[in-house]
């Protein structure tokens, strides 16, 4: 296979523009300015007297300035993401930050005005036929109205919020993309790949060269995370939030009470994790579990390594079982090059799908490596890709889901993928290191994710009663979280303390995590469902995918009998992850150790 197994895999963004210097980027850019000069003359002021079908045109002059411009911005940061090191690259994406900053200030009236209608004529207004397509969406933005400063205030958020928490997410991203750990000079997605090899003196040795290369920027990255913190108090407080959490919330459409219970709920089933990580420890003959063995590929697993066209066979038969329209679309990412794969010097690290805009398509960026979580990383990001790419025709402004829902189509595709393989297996000791493998990325998605927002609640309201927080304290709460859910089960090593400082949710979006758990727990019911129902669950998944953000997420998903705000949803997803659980059980009782 090589070193690089997807080292030819480089995604073509000429869809978008021409390079870096495109003379089409200026062009666009200054047609942008244009637009919101004529979209405030036009409107501004207006917007509370207008007509249903006024209304509506004034929509759609605000949809298409917003996809030109979001154009622009996702063809620089895909530009910046894979070369973060090169200066102009970094020029242009900065530029096209601050582009976006300027048009978000001229035209942020049209939200604040409509807001402003009085409940009943915004009723009235949204009820009328020239605006079913647009429903929701005007729905959906009055839920910011108690939280909306003065248009005067808004203006000026929006001028300097380049200079704001943006800012530092780059910089982030600089900091670890440039870094390099060990003797060997590996970037960031290398070295946290090598905490899976099998060899335990490597994974050792690995987790030693992650701290000290995270120790040798940790006080920039604590500033970093500092700052993020402190911006967020400050934007919380201004805007009336009654905790760091509701705005997230708020964008995902999700009840506080919801999301409460959600945590609650995983939080109280622990004893999952560590019953399964008793299991590895027997199966890896190790007296002590620590932190870096957490990954340590099962014995049983079979040593090899994936070659892009073999994942790319494997994904692509999983899709095809399911759905020839779903297959269809993922070959779009493979045969006209949407995908970005290889591991590059300057390249970020970690792996995601970025919508684009409706007239365009989605781009897959990955850092594929040629291990069995790379098969299922891929399988993930083009469910996110099919999802994007099916929402389309509901148009820019309805095609954007919660991050909550965003999460069901990339964990539907990881199950899909991981059946596939558990069907083509018979021998016990390859069934049960199938199981643990899936059993540990669900874990990773569920639990680390739930113990990761108790994390981010600990520290953003530590650094709201006491101020600025030095490293020792972030590292304390990192610890007592993490320790909560492994129990005895893992030794958490001194050199784990730091380990929070590398998570890029925490600086780029805050309160992201538990979203994971929703779209997980969500699938783990679907899946069921699609195991009783067969064929006819397909037809509804895709109407479902098609849906994008053109309602709500119960609404969605109503016709799937799936009740959100039942808490007892929680507990039966959480109910079919045991199943799975002691299906890993018996299967280790039929092996011979």
């Amino acid at each position: 296979m090589g070193d690089k197994p997807a080292e030819d895999v480089l995604w073509r963004l000429d869809d978008l523009y021409q390079g870096g210097s495109d003379p089409q980027i200026e062009a666009d850019k200054r047609w942008c300015r244009e637009q919101a000069e004529s979209f405030a003359a036009t409107y501004k002021g207006r917007i509370a007297h207008l007509s249903a079908p006024e209304l509506h045109a004034a929509i759609r002059h605000y949809e298409s300035l917003s996809e030109t411009a979001q154009r622009l911005l996702a063809f620089a940061y895909l530009n910046f993401a894979t070369q973060t090191q090169n200066a102009q690259a970094s020029a242009l994406w900065q530029s096209l930050q601050e582009l976006g900053s300027l048009l978000q200030r001229d035209i942020l009236f049209f939200e604040l005005e409509w807001n402003g209608v009085p409940e009943e004529d915004a009723r009235r207004t949204v009820s009328q036929p020239e605006m079913a397509s647009y429903k929701h969406f005007l729905e959906a933005m009055r839920r910011y109205e108690p939280h909306q400063l003065s248009e005067k205030e808004e203006r000026l958020l929006a001028e300097k919020e380049p200079a704001g928490a943006p800012a530092w997410c780059t910089l982030f991203d600089k900091v670890l993309s440039g870094l390099r750990f060990g003797e060997s000079k590996r970037t960031e997605s290398e070295v946290l790949s090598d905490l899976h090899r099998p060899d335990r003196e490597t994974r050792s040795k690995t987790a030693a060269e992650l701290t000290e290369g995270l120790d040798s920027v940790l006080h920039i990255l604590t500033h970093i995370f500092n700052t993020i913190l402190l911006d967020k108090s400050i934007m919380d407080r201004v805007r009336s939030h009654p905790h760091w959490l509701h705005s997230r919330n708020l964008d995902n459409e999700a009840d506080d009470a919801m999301v409460a219970s959600l945590v609650e709920a995983v939080s109280s089933r622990y004893d999952l994790v560590q019953r399964y990580y008793l299991m590895k420890r027997q199966v890896l003959r190790l007296e002590e579990l620590y932190d870096y063995d957490r990954y340590a590929p099962n014995p049983w697993m079979p040593e090899k390594a994936f070659g892009w066209e073999e994942a790319k066979q494997i994904v692509l038969s999983a899709y095809q079982d399911f759905s020839p329209t779903m297959a269809e679309i993922a070959g779009k990412f493979f045969d006209e090059h949407w995908i970005h794969a290889p591991v590059l010097g300057g390249k970020r690290a970690g792996a995601f799908a970025h919508p684009v805009v409706p007239s365009a398509h989605p781009y897959v960026f990955l850092n594929f490596t040629g291990t069995h979580r790379d098969v299922m990383t891929l399988a993930h990001e083009l469910g996110h890709g099919i999802h994007q790419y099916l929402a389309r025709k509901q148009g820019l402004l309805n095609s954007h889901t919660p991050l909550t829902t965003a999460e069901s189509a990339s964990v539907f595709g990881e199950m899909l993928v991981f059946r596939h393989l558990l069907q083509h297996t018979q021998n016990p000791r390859d069934r049960f290191a199938l199981l643990g493998s899936k059993l540990e990325d669900i874990f990773a998605t569920v639990f680390r994710q739930v113990s990761m927002n108790r994390f981010e609640d600990a520290v953003h309201n530590a650094r709201r009663q006491t101020g600025e927080l030095d490293t020792e304290r972030i590292s304390e709460l990192w610890m007592s979280t993490q320790t909560a859910m492994f129990g005895s089960s893992v030794t958490l090593l001194d050199h784990y303390r730091t380990w929070w400082s590398y998570i890029p949710h925490f600086v780029h979006s805050p309160g992201y995590v538990y979203a994971y758990a929703y779209g997980e727990l969500l699938v783990l019911a679907l899946y069921r469902k699609y195991l009783e129902d067969g064929p006819p669950f397909t037809a509804l998944y895709l109407e479902y995918l098609e849906g994008g953000g053109s309602a709500r997420p119960d609404e969605l998903l109503r016709p799937f009998g799936v009740d959100l705000k039942d808490p007892r949803f929680w507990l039966q997803g959480l109910t079919v992850l045991e199943v799975l659980l002691q299906e890993a059980e018996r299967e280790l009782q039929a092996c011979e150790i």
